[in-house]
């Protein structure tokens, strides 16, 4: 997935992964976390996700990182924000009193950002890679997450041949083959989603499972 792809998405709004709402799942199992309300959260390949302003409204201090400079300067926009910016190395960083938004490729975006958080959330970004990409971007959140700190990811899991992603496919085989390297697993939820989402519905896919894992990051 080269990044033009996705910043193709963005300019012709094809962003069918943004939900227009907060995702149920966060509101359900983020408690399991049990964090302190002032922990800071990371959040990798944000775009312009609702969840991040629900994380806010926890107490938490959000950061993410986004490629595509149209969903950072959307999320700000549309949620009614003002933002300074200013140039980080090879980002752009936007910053307003809870949300701080790198806008550049995760891959250079240095541990020391993330270097005091107190939890993460990845719903889309680790389902957006493709198989061949996928360990590398595990491996890249591994090195941005400290010793300790627990976060909520949520997959999708459906036959891979019955449907070109983006989202792609994660099974359970995969996170137990390239998470466990790095993080304790623990599976909070798994859900039949199939119902719920119609793309997968009217290509056939048989079956759609949404799991949700606990990780927190090995020493």
């Amino acid at each position: 997935m080269e990044p033009s792809f996705w910043h193709q998405k963005w300019d012709n709004q094809q962003i069918g992964f943004h939900l227009p709402e907060v995702n149920p799942y966060l509101i359900k199992l983020w408690s399991q976390l049990k964090l302190p309300a002032n922990s800071a959260v990371f959040v990798p390949l944000c775009g312009k996700t609702l969840d991040m302003c629900y994380l806010a409204e926890q107490g938490h201090d959000v950061i993410g990182c986004e490629l595509n400079q149209t969903a950072v300067e959307h999320f700000f926009s549309d949620n009614d924000l003002t933002a300074s910016v200013e140039s980080v190395g090879e980002l752009q960083h936007y910053s307003c009193e809870q949300i701080s938004l790198y806008q550049g490729d995760i891959y250079s975006l240095p541990a020391s950002v993330t270097q005091s958080i107190g939890g993460f959330y990845d719903r889309a970004a680790l389902i957006a890679w493709p198989d061949e990409m996928r360990a590398d971007y595990a491996k890249k959140l591994a090195e941005l997450i400290p010793a300790g700190v627990s976060g909520l990811l949520v997959t999708l899991d459906y036959p891979q041949a019955a449907l070109q992603g983006p989202p792609f496919a994660v099974s359970p085989d995969w996170i137990e083959q390239h998470l466990t390297e790095y993080f304790d697993v623990e599976l909070l939820s798994c859900d039949d989603v199939l119902e719920d989402n119609a793309r997968f519905k009217n290509k056939n896919v048989p079956w759609l499972n949404e799991a949700t894992y606990k990780l927190t990051r090995k020493s």
